[in-house]
């Protein structure tokens, strides 16, 4: 059955996937993979994976082809199907080939993503020495790679891995625009190329520090027999011009973009003290400031929305998109939804935190029999007699977050509550006295 013969069913990938796809198409995988994988069986190879909705999964398998859109809803691949594997929380995974349907155009430094063929042109693969470039280059690294590749008669190919969620504590723009003026610094047989590597996490889970360290090896050997890996924490002073880049990338805590984010039942007092923080940066005058409280919201971006958990989790992630995105271009975003579950609560830091902001989450835990006992508008009481469907609190659960700021309002002005917040922030570097 060919693809003309079918409607064929169609998936948007997360950025990973997708910048899985663009290594997976491009042949910088060594030894090479033809395709997402079943982690069960895949080996080294086990993070290179494709999800999808088991609908999706069901009718995909059914034609044998699944077609991958770009976020703007243009194909890039098709997926050839060998299987499915269970991922669950009614999600498949997906194995097969990938083929190509038409090139990613668009990205800063484009035209920096050189497949490994299109390297190769230019230099055999026996005269690089690759380096894998995860943060801004130090003096001590570039003599490094000097000296490396002097000593071997090799011309460096700095590799810059800019995927999802790398490199940690910097943009992937600004990291490219510094490792092209390390390359200068190296001399003109170095060449700057741009990968899309993502991060597989590599924090204190063993299964996350050793997918990332096997898919860094792996991109880098599809470049170059010879690799160069510097060490994770860079050591000494980065030269001027890198030093000025990043710098300007990363800006102190209170010249950076921040989401503050208050949640907590409602009648908790969440929106009243994040009214009072706005009016204090306000009269400050030195930050732009947007709200994105959760009843102004729902009237206006979520206007349809319900209040089942699915429509909640909605809710909820388009107000951590919108912030995530005026973090990205340095404001400070003041969210008060409920945002009950605490899932969701990481989705939105996850965002935040891929959008280069900083993420404050502040529990306004005041107890549910004082949040009752204030209740203007009568919902608590709705909600007990079974008018109210779903209502956080009562029929249905509050999770308490693990990692926040907690205030609790109960006898206690709004004044006093605000200074506890506006201390913490200035003690964690988001504002100054």
């Amino acid at each position: 059955m060919s693809k003309a013969d079918v409607l064929v069913p169609q998936w948007t990938p997360t950025g990973r996937e997708l910048d899985d796809l663009d290594l997976l198409i491009n042949g910088c995988f060594e030894p090479p993979l033809a395709g997402f994988v079943d982690p069960a069986d895949a080996g080294d190879a086990a993070s290179v994976t494709l999800v999808v909705s088991e609908e999706t999964a069901e009718v995909a398998a059914g034609v044998g082809f699944l077609e991958l859109l770009d976020p703007e809803g243009a194909p890039l691949a098709s997926v050839h199907l060998d299987g499915t594997w269970d991922a669950g929380a009614g999600l498949q995974g997906i194995v097969g080939s990938v083929e190509a349907l038409a090139p990613n155009q668009f990205g800063p430094f484009r035209r920096l993503h050189l497949s490994p063929a299109e390297v190769h042109r230019r230099q055999k693969r026996d005269s690089l020495l690759a380096v894998p470039v995860l943060r801004a280059l130090t003096h001590e690294d570039l003599d490094q790679i000097s000296s490396t590749a002097t000593a071997k008669g090799l011309s460096p190919l700095l590799l810059t891995y800019v995927g999802a969620g790398m490199p940690r504590g910097l943009s992937g723009p600004a990291l490219v625009r510094a490792t092209l003026h390390a390359a200068q610094t190296l001399g003109a047989s170095a060449e700057v190329v741009a990968v899309s590597v993502a991060d597989r996490g590599g924090g204190l889970d063993q299964a996350e520090s050793t997918a990332n360290d096997w898919l860094i090896d792996s991109v880098a050997s599809a470049y170059a027999d010879a690799v160069l890996r510097l060490p994770a924490e860079g050591f000494g002073q980065l030269p001027d011009e890198i030093a000025a880049i990043v710098a300007k990338d990363r800006p102190p805590r209170d010249r950076q973009g921040v989401v503050i984010f208050f949640t907590g039942l409602s009648g908790s007092g969440k929106s009243t003290l994040a009214r009072a923080l706005i009016d204090h940066l306000l009269e400050q005058g030195e930050r732009t400031v947007t709200s994105l409280d959760g009843d102004v919201v729902r009237h206006h971006l979520s206007k349809g929305l319900g209040f089942t958990r699915a429509d909640r989790e909605t809710n909820i992630l388009r107000i951590g998109f919108v912030a995530a995105e005026i973090s990205r271009h340095g404001g400070v975003a003041i969210c008060s939804p409920i945002a009950p579950f605490e899932s969701t609560r990481q989705q939105v830091r996850h965002m935040v935190a891929s959008a280069g902001g900083g993420f404050v989450l502040i529990h306004v835990a005041t107890p549910l029999d004082e949040c009752e006992r204030r209740d203007r508008k009568g919902l608590y009481a709705k909600a007990r007699r079974g008018e109210i469907p779903d209502f956080t609190g009562i029929s249905s659960p509050y999770e308490e977050p693990r990692r926040a700021l907690k205030v609790d309002t109960t006898d206690r002005d709004i004044a006093e509550c605000l200074h506890d917040v506006i201390g913490a922030l200035i003690t964690e570097g988001w504002m100054h006295a």
